[in-house]
């Protein structure tokens, strides 16, 4: 099965952005996995790595989809 990650940082557009997410993605096909980064800061650093600039952001067999406009990833690392 093929990975999805959707990350967020838990703003009013992630929230959207995420609510969007889970009831379009094809389960079947995904294995989907949110990560929300006040839940877990230790895997910005992840996410980073993988291309993501801003969040909402959706990777899609390591491909990232940077979706609409909540928050750079400096204002993420800074409120984590």
């Amino acid at each position: 099965m093929k990975k999805a990650i959707f990350y967020h940082a838990g703003c009013p557009v992630c929230v959207a952005a995420e609510d969007m997410v889970v009831q379009a993605i094809d389960r079947s096909k995904y294995d989907l996995e949110i990560v929300h980064f006040a839940q877990h800061p230790n895997r910005v650093a992840e996410a980073e790595t993988a291309g993501v600039k801003s969040v909402p952001a959706l990777m899609l067999d390591n491909q990232v989809f940077h979706i609409n406009f909540g928050a750079s990833m400096a204002d993420v690392k800074a409120s984590a």
